[in-house]
């Protein structure tokens, strides 16, 4: 049924995180802060659980109102994964890591194809269709690790793709047109509560959008076809029957199977939410491992040396982190990040999800700096 905590005036919480995981307090604190909050129904926790700018991330609210702070800067942020048409006996990692270098350049191909193919309205955000982003984002090639489901239809033989990315400069210009006006809750009946719910969809389809020419651009840099196995947005607000869901940093448990990522130097899990699942959870799970350790406080506790460094562009399993980027290399190293383990533990404990499959890094791409030495297509 997962953990209820009840403060006096306030919503009611739904935790779903064991004793074993690392909460921070002030995670806690910031969602006894949001159950506080007028019109606010409902939240819930899940085990990836950290604090963020606007609140909490990884949870879920319910609210009378659209709460644009709660979904955050990047709208439609999510997982896609794909299987790729190429066997994992023929993936050599280093070379795959060079190939994969391009996709981190401006992609120049007929961007406004793509977004009449996505059956999007043009926007000044296009030119950043097909790049990744900063901070967590990532675009990984992998391998199965282990099938749990075996009619899951998973090629053990062939590779995967995951990517995580989101709406880019769209998600953020419209939690700025928020702010500029305090970022006060909407009506979803009225003009504003509307307009915004537009704005959201937009980016929401544009995310998708984005990962899936992110996968393209991955495939034709290895001479492969990428194929779409599930995608989901993990920052979005929908209406329903109860009032406004919003999703910050927590994937959906009502549109099939997800990916729950751990670190870079960890295993990732395709999971399945399960239909018997509390309705405390409001209809959602973790989004990845969640992080352990902010950025600020990650400087001096790794890269401190050149051996150290070193030791952050692979990973446990023989691949190869791509990110050019010291402090970036730093700030998302996989001691920043919790035990995806425990995460995917608590999941199953509470009856949230069982796992499918669990797939190995084999090239993390983040961040490529320098003159671009490398277009797309060469071989």
């Amino acid at each position: 049924m997962g953990n209820l905590l009840s403060v006096d005036g306030c919503a009611p919480i739904h935790s779903y995180y064991s004793s074993n995981n690392w909460i921070e307090g002030a995670a806690v604190r910031q969602l006894e802060e949001v159950a506080g909050i007028p019109g606010v129904i409902a939240v819930a926790a899940m085990p990836d659980l950290h604090p963020g700018k606007y609140g909490p991330v990884g949870c879920s609210i319910l609210a009378d109102k659209i709460h644009p702070a709660f979904v955050g800067a990047d709208v439609g942020c999510g997982m896609s994964l794909f299987a790729l048409d190429i066997p994992v006996r023929k993936i050599r990692v280093d070379k795959a890591a060079e190939r994969l270098r391009a996709i981190e350049s401006p992609f120049d191909g007929e961007v406004a194809e793509k977004i009449e193919r996505a059956g999007l309205p043009v926007s000044d955000f296009d030119g950043a269709l097909g790049t990744i982003g900063g901070g967590n984002h990532f675009c990984e090639l992998q391998a199965v690790e282990e099938v749990f489901v075996p009619e899951a239809g998973l090629d053990r033989d062939h590779t995967y793709v995951l990517v995580h990315s989101g709406s880019r400069g769209l998600g953020y210009a419209l939690l700025e047109r928020e702010l500029s006006t305090g970022l006060a809750p909407l009506d979803p009946d009225s003009a504003k509560g509307r307009a915004y719910m537009q704005a959201h969809d937009h980016a929401l389809r544009w995310a998708t959008a984005n990962r899936r020419l992110i996968a393209e651009r991955a495939a034709h840099a290895l001479r492969c076809e990428a194929e779409p196995v599930c995608d989901c947005s993990h920052n979005c607000a929908g209406l329903c029957a109860a009032g406004v869901l919003h999703r910050k940093g927590a994937a959906p448990a009502d549109r099939g199977r997800v990916v729950v990522p751990g670190s870079r130097g960890a295993l990732s899990y395709l999971v399945e939410p399960l239909a018997g699942a509390p309705e405390g959870a409001l209809a959602s799970i973790a989004h990845g491992a969640g992080r352990k350790y902010d950025r600020a406080s990650m400087v001096g506790r790794v890269g401190a040396t050149k051996s150290d460094r070193e030791r952050l562009t692979r990973n446990p399993y023989g691949g190869r982190v791509v990110c050019e980027d010291r402090a970036l290399v730093i700030e998302e190293a996989p001691e920043a990040y919790k035990s995806i383990k425990t995460v995917i533990n608590d999941l199953e404990t509470f009856g949230l999800v069982r796992i499918v499959a669990s797939f190995r890094p084999l090239v993390t791409l983040k961040k490529v700096i320098g003159p671009e030495s490398r277009k797309e297509g060469r071989r």
